[in-house]
């Protein structure tokens, strides 16, 4: 018997393991990964970045979880002898038609407490000497860091905490024992008076199990990447990131100085035709027809159909790729790119075609299900933990008998 099972070893689950052990000393904590590692799709090919949350709209728990999340990772990376910088970033206007968005985000900075600072070109290219711009902004507490590394020592506190950790146990059922739960997965049964769902990609299938309604369809879309020749590294110091259109939701690409010295240019968003389709041949019949069958997906791509179009060319086209990284560094040429891995995005999108744009975490009977960790969910995790934990003493009954 666990006084808790969380579904899913990506950095929200590990970090949400962490914060019960903290707080519920004496508790039984049982963490479930269907993958033989931690922290192998979302955490593991992501950015790196520790966003500051200068894109965030002011309130939303994306800003206030990144604001404080990102002095918090900031602080246990360097508790713990983890790679990391606080190396800060630019954001730049290409023409003057993207200053008045430009000013929007310097000013969104400061509604959520962020240290920015406008700068002209030409001091721009006092941070970036290649870059070519009209303007920019600074952003001082953008960082980077390896969140492999921070997942591992997430683990290794929860095993010193006395919880106990689970890899390549997939949960396939979830049938409700009383007040309990009893998970049933392909390497035994575990019963526990709670489940935390931090199943990423498959949240919302985990929440069905669970038989919670999860609000929303999680839709993926994989974000493919370059990366720059060691020779042309040079070209890139610290972040460099374009002013992203308001009416698409994804950031468009940008330069990233990975933590290993590496700088990694992209993404570029296009449907994954699987959940974990990190290769543009991975298909998956189920995936891919629970996507075309879902009408919110069909509205999103009306919205979008235009900027659609531009990222799947630019996927199938290195060319169009090199094109658009030439609006921030004219230098870069396609032959001082050479493909790197591509990550996969659980984007949660509501029937109605909206893309749900903060974290959605719904309550279920002795469950909470995490439906929609989005960027910056690396940045917060301890934060997330935090507060997914905060809100499990309403359940009373659990309490008791934790404290028995």
């Amino acid at each position: 018997m666990y006084d808790f099972a969380i579904v899913g070893g990506g950095i929200v689950g590990l970090s949400t393991g962490m914060a019960l052990g903290k707080r519920y000393p004496c508790a039984k904590i049982l963490v479930l990964e269907k993958e033989s590692r931690w922290a192998f799709h979302q955490t593991g090919n992501n950015s790196g970045v520790i966003h500051s949350g200068v894109y965030y709209k002011p309130g939303s728990f994306k800003a206030k979880f990144c604001h404080d999340g990102s002095r918090s990772m900031v602080q246990f990376c360097q508790e713990h002898g983890i790679q990391s910088e606080v190396c800060g970033k630019v954001i730049v206007a290409c023409n003057s038609q993207e200053i008045p968005r430009l000013e929007n985000l310097y000013s969104r900075g400061l509604e959520n407490g962020i240290e920015v600072k406008r700068i002209t070109a030409e001091e721009v290219k006092e941070v970036e000497p290649h870059v070519s711009c009209v303007a920019g902004i600074k952003v001082y507490s953008t960082g980077i860091a390896n969140y492999k590394q921070v997942c591992l020592k997430y683990a290794e506190i929860i095993q010193h905490q006395g919880g106990e950790l689970r890899l390549n146990t997939k949960v396939e059922k979830i049938v409700k024992s009383g007040k309990n739960q009893v998970l049933e997965t392909n390497n035994g049964t575990f019963e526990t008076r709670f489940v935390i769902n931090c199943a990423g990609l498959h949240s919302d299938r985990i929440a069905k199990k669970s038989n919670v309604d999860p609000q929303a369809k999680i839709v993926p879309f994989r974000g493919e990447y370059y990366e720059l020749i060691p020779e042309k590294r040079h070209l890139v110091k610290t972040l460099i990131y374009p002013v992203p259109n308001p009416d698409f939701p994804f950031l468009g690409v940008h330069f990233t100085r990975m933590i290993d010295g590496s700088v990694h240019a992209g993404p570029n968003a296009v449907l994954s035709l699987k959940r974990e389709g990190y290769k543009k041949t991975d298909f998956d019949l189920g995936d891919f027809a629970e996507v075309m069958t879902f009408p919110g997906f069909w509205k999103l791509a009306a919205k979008h159909a235009d900027e659609g179009i531009q990222e799947i060319i630019r996927s199938f086209s290195k060319a169009a790729f090199t094109k658009s990284l030439q609006k921030l560094i004219p230098e870069v040429r396609s032959e001082d790119l050479v493909p790197c891995h591509a990550g996969v995005r659980a984007q949660a999108l509501m029937n109605d075609g909206k893309l749900v744009d903060d974290f959605l975490i719904i309550h279920g009977q002795n469950s909470v299900h995490v439906c929609n960790a989005p960027s910056p969910a690396a940045t917060s995790s301890i934060e997330i933990g935090k507060a997914i934990v905060e809100q499990i003493p309403e359940q009373s009954h659990l309490l008791t008998a934790i404290n028995v």
